[in-house]
């Protein structure tokens, strides 16, 4: 499974401005978010669909983005682990 093109970004920008306004992270490369030192959250492509990598404590979890209700269990997700100190 490869990184997400920038075509492919250009397709989940709605959900990329999203995750922008969600605060506590930063975005060192497009759709590449870190949390402090650490990678958190980025995106791969195959002919699967499209899926978000998040890490939940020491791994990443992998979680389909190819629906609304999929980009907003993501962002619920996102939310959810930054209230986790």
């Amino acid at each position: 499974m490869k990184h997400a093109t920038a075509a492919t970004l250009d397709r989940l920008e709605p959900l990329l401005e999203s995750i922008r306004g969600i605060g506590g992270l930063k975005e060192k490369s497009r759709g590449c978010f870190y949390r402090g030192s650490k990678s958190f959250l980025h995106f791969h492509e195959d002919p699967e669909g499209l899926f978000a990598d998040v890490r939940e404590w020491d791994d990443f979890r992998r979680l389909p983005v190819n629906t609304a209700p999929q980009r907003e269990a993501l962002i619920s997700m996102v939310q959810s682990l930054l209230e986790i100190k």
